[in-house]
């Protein structure tokens, strides 16, 4: 397809063959206005159908028609706004913050140069007294001198950022520092080289303010680019568990090659202790493997000859020689990865607020301090024109628009990299927000509240009918089906000899049915039969025997005459009634929904602890008990593993599926289980409570320090108390603001579940 580079990260579906999306690194951003910006020019091209900037990442994810746009025009779209983009390849481990953009050098440098001026300014104020060394420090022209490379070559990133986009009717952050420092290093140069032509009153000098704003700017650019470091670092420790090479069976002899080499359906050779290169089968060998880095869950899991693995987890002690089955971008791994990706990209709700207010933040600030300045020329104390100058600076400095645009971003993306490390896998910030409000959890019951591989315990023929042929009929026309059932009653069946069965029918919640033979035969529940004028009596006290100990009961008969019952039994998982015990202490009410009878149903339930059930369900019958649920003014999250549970996932207010399930059920969802164990939900739920609590704590922090901030710069407490606040120390609270959300942000990192 044309503009879909290969290797970048695009995925196009087979129901939308246009579509595609694919991650940009964007440079230039330095403040949360500079989002809106980038969104708004991307939004803007034709077959752009979403955009999001992620200001923590530098980074935009892109949904478009790759038949209208592509990535050069994308990144041409950023580059008129100012900005620079390029494509993000899909295998790259790179993470922009993890570079700092403010060199070391030059915060060393403003504070060396600085130092003597600032010195020279308290000296002279605090001691009152005269010196040799003194006297120079205070120097007006010596200051001058050294302030100057701080002003016009140190402070350089922050001109080239800033006056553009004033230029461009764009302000952002550095267009507030630009502004309010050459202001008052202007003033000052002025009042050096012709302060006789000004009042006395009025040849007062601020390169000190100059000097020390630069230096506390760079340096809490420093810090908090320090401090965002390793937010990427959950997805960059995820590519590099990826295997360099990989040992493959090439005529009989064994041979080591790239990894970017290796096909589908090579044979591949795992050593103890090695890395799986690949997602494959085993073949042959028997190992232990290592699959914390997918799961959490540090036991070893036991591998055999036709068992699954996963690449970049750990070969433990014997040796496996694997199939692979998937390569490249169709691993598990680098699924997670685009998951991963996505989910860090995206924006809760409540962003939007704040997305709102970052979009007219610095012009407004700008006006404020426009409206200071005129304020304290006019009405305030002598000398007007030097604190009117004071004042505005203070507001220019002190706002900080990045506090606002961290505050949620950083939350997200720590909260995704810890929900990967411990086998949740978040699709969006939008799901983290909707956990929260859960208070009903429906758990599907066949591969979820059960193990999904169930089995025939018992058969029971009517009359003369022998097991066997009972077992030898149902099996002829179940091995056409693809239910779970159907294939334990085939497993049960083997070695015996099955006719070829004609005019298959599969009756979606009911059974199957078929022609074996010249025999008409149907296998399904009691209703199945019913409908076809079927005698039950004798078949419905063997079935209610069976569900009340938990076991399915399929109904068998043939040519309009029953022959008898198979028991299939789906053993509840060791973890469901733990993992359901905590979901009820917490105060959430637990609902199992099932298509098969109500009395298995029930059984199981109770093994599980659950005690409302809503059984004998079609696929449809679950999306509209949802709704119903919902509509009933409940906040539900569906848990579930397969195809049928697919839409009720995506109409739920949270999905949650199990790894062990089908892709278009973790497609469906909003949260997937890497690892298939229940106390996932929980620990879903508890994630989304902690992101919300530091999102709001960081959000609540931003808007508090701008809203006494900024007044206060402005001189709030002077007509009061007659304080008005030096630029210098609003320089060193604006680098504080952002900091102190970067490392609230952080505490998420290292978040356990309860």
């Amino acid at each position: 397809m044309p503009n879909t580079p290969t290797g970048y990260i695009c995925e196009i579906t087979a129901l939308a063959p246009a579509k595609a999306e694919i991650d940009l690194e964007i440079d230039g951003m330095t403040c949360a206005g500079c989002v809106a910006r980038v969104e708004k020019g991307l939004a803007a091209l034709d077959g752009v159908e979403e955009a999001t900037v992620n200001f923590a990442l530098h980074r935009a994810h892109v949904s478009y028609d790759s038949a209208l746009t592509g990535p050069a025009e994308l990144a041409a779209a950023v580059g008129r706004g100012g900005y620079q983009a390029r494509p993000l390849r899909a295998n790259e481990a790179t993470d922009r913050v993890d570079h700092p953009t403010t060199s070391r050098w030059r915060v060393l440098a403003a504070a060396l140069l600085t130092a003597p001026v600032a010195l020279g300014s308290m000296g002279s104020e605090l001691l009152g007294s005269s010196s040799g060394l003194l006297d120079l420090l205070s120097n007006r022209w010596f200051a001058l001198a050294l302030i100057t490379p701080v002003f016009a070559v140190i402070a350089a990133p922050l001109h080239r950022a800033g006056w553009p986009a004033l230029a461009r009717r764009a302000p952002e952050m550095n267009s507030l520092i630009a502004l309010g420092c050459t202001a008052a290093f202007t003033y000052s140069a002025f009042v050096t080289i012709a302060g006789d032509a000004l009042a006395p009153d009025l040849r007062q000098v601020y390169f000190e303010a100059v000097g020390v704003i630069i230096t506390l700017v760079l340096l809490g650019r420093a810090l908090e680019e320090r401090a965002r470091a390793g937010t990427g670092a959950a997805i960059r420790s995820l590519i590099n568990l990826e295997a360099k090479t990989a040992r493959v069976e090439r005529d009989d002899r064994e041979v080591e090659i790239p990894i970017d080499e290796v096909t589908v359906g090579a044979l591949v050779r795992v050593r103890p202790g090695e890395t799986i290169p690949v997602d494959g089968i085993v073949e042959s060998g028997r190992s232990s493997v290592d699959e914390s880095m997918l799961s959490g869950e540090p036991t070893p899991v036991a591998k055999e000859p036709g068992d699954s693995v996963v690449g970049a987890t750990i070969n433990q002690r014997g040796a496996l020689l694997v199939r692979a089955t998937a390569i490249g971008s169709a691993t598990v791994l680098a699924r997670i990865v685009r998951m991963l990706r996505a989910a860090q990209a995206s924006k809760p709700p409540i962003q939007r607020l704040v997305d709102r207010v970052c979009a007219v933040f610095v012009p407004a600030v700008m006006a404020i301090a426009a409206t200071t300045f005129v304020l304290w020329l006019t009405l305030g104390d002598s000398p007007r024109a030097t604190n009117a100058l004071l004042a505005a600076v203070a507001v220019l400095i002190i706002a900080c628009p990045c506090a606002l645009g961290l505050a949620t971003p950083l939350s997200v993306i720590a909260a995704t990299g810890s929900g990967a490390r411990n086998g949740l896998l978040v699709r969006s910030a939008e799901a983290l927000q909707a956990a929260e409000a859960i208070d009903l959890v429906i758990f599907d019951k066949t591969g979820t509240i059960t193990t999904g591989r169930p089995s025939v315990t018992e058969v029971v023929g009517l009359g003369e009918v022998g097991e066997a042929e009972i077992l030898r009929t149902a099996a002829a026309v179940e091995a056409l089906s693809e239910h779970p059932l159907a294939d334990a009653i085939v497993a049960a069946a083997s070695g015996d000899g099955r006719a070829d069965t004609v005019d298959f029918k599969s009756l979606t919640g009911s059974g199957v049915r078929g022609l074996v033979g010249a025999r008409e035969v149907l296998v399904g529940n009691r209703r199945l039969l019913i409908e076809a004028g079927v005698d039950c009596a004798e078949l419905d006290p063997i079935a209610a025997r069976l569900e009340a100990e938990a076991k399915t009961a399929v109904l068998v008969a043939a040519d309009g005459r029953a022959l008898g019952v198979i028991a299939v039994a789906d053993a509840v998982r060791p973890d469901a009634a733990a993992a359901i015990a905590t979901l009820r202490q917490r105060g959430l009410e637990v609902v199992m929904l099932s298509g098969d009878n109500r009395r298995t149903c029930e059984a199981i339930a109770a093994e599980a602890g659950i005690d409302r059930v809503i059984a004998e369900l079609l696929p449809d019958g679950k999306v509209a008990e949802v709704t119903r649920l919902q509509a009933s003014g409940r906040r539900v999250a569906m848990v579930g593993d397969g195809i049928n549970d697919a839409p009720a996932l995506a109409i739920a207010d949270l999905g949650i599926a199990l790894g062990s399930g089908t892709d278009i059920a973790a497609e469906a969802a909003d949260i997937t289980l890497i690892a298939p164990r229940l106390d996932g939900v929980a620990k879903a739920l508890s994630l989304s409570r902690a992101t919300m609590r530091n999102l709001r704590t960081n959000l609540g922090f931003a808007f508090a320090y701008n809203l006494i901030a900024i007044p206060l710069a402005a001189g709030a407490l002077y007509p009061s108390f007659g304080l008005r606040l030096n630029p210098m120390i609003a320089a060193a609270a604006m680098a504080l603001s952002s900091l102190s959300v970067s490392l609230n942000a952080n505490r998420l990192r290292t978040w356990r579940a309860d």
